[in-house]
C-alpha cells in the first residue's frame, strides 16, 4: 500500500513539474489548450481502437478460439483511456503508447503466457460445456443437505 502511494505522489509531482515547464515556455491558456486536446483526441482514438478489438473479438469467438489477446487489450485500452483523460503529459505518453495495437499485442502475450494468467485461467480450458452439470466423482464430504417440500402462499 505505501509503494502505491509513493508511486501515486511521485506521478503528480513529475506531472506538475513537467506541466510548469510546459506552461512556463507555451504559457498557461496553451498549455491547458493542449490538455484539453489530449484529453479529446485521446478518448476518440480509445473509441476507434476499442470497436476494432471488439470486431476482432467476435471474429475470434465465432470461429471458436478464446479471444485472450483481445481482451487484455481491451483492459489496456481501458487503461489508456484513464490515462489519456487525466490531465498531465506523461500520463498522456503513457496513454498514447499503450493505442499502439504492436505494443498491446506484445504485453497481452507476455501477459497470456505468464503463469500467474494460466493459472487463473485454467477454468476455462475444460472440455465439458460451460453451461452443463459439473461431472463430480467425489461428492463433497462434510455437506448438510436437508430435504422437504415448499408450497407457495400469497
Amino acid at each position: 500500500m505505501g509503494k502505491l502511494f509513493l508511486l501515486l505522489v511521485g506521478l503528480v509531482v513529475l506531472e506538475l513539474t513537467v506541466m510548469i515547464e510546459v506552461g512556463s515556455v507555451i504559457g498557461a491558456l496553451p498549455t491547458v489548450g493542449l490538455l484539453i486536446l489530449t484529453a479529446i483526441l485521446g478518448s476518440s482514438l480509445v473509441r476507434s481502437e476499442g470497436l476494432k478489438t471488439l470486431f476482432s473479438a467476435q471474429q475470434k469467438m465465432q470461429q471458436g478460439e478464446m479471444p485472450g489477446r483481445e481482451v487484455m487489450g481491451g483492459m489496456m485500452l481501458a487503461l489508456a483511456g484513464l490515462l489519456l483523460i487525466i490531465p498531465g503529459f506523461v500520463t498522456d505518453f503513457f496513454g498514447i503508447l499503450l493505442l499502439q495495437p504492436w505494443l498491446r499485442n506484445k504485453l497481452a502475450d507476455k501477459l497470456i503466457g505468464s503463469n500467474q494468467f494460466r493459472m487463473q485461467m485454467g477454468g476455462f480450458q475444460r472440455t465439458q460445456s460451460p453451461f452443463s452439470q459439473p461431472h463430480d466423482d467425489h461428492p463433497k464430504q462434510g455437506g448438510t443437505t436437508i430435504e422437504g417440500e415448499f408450497e407457495r402462499k400469497e
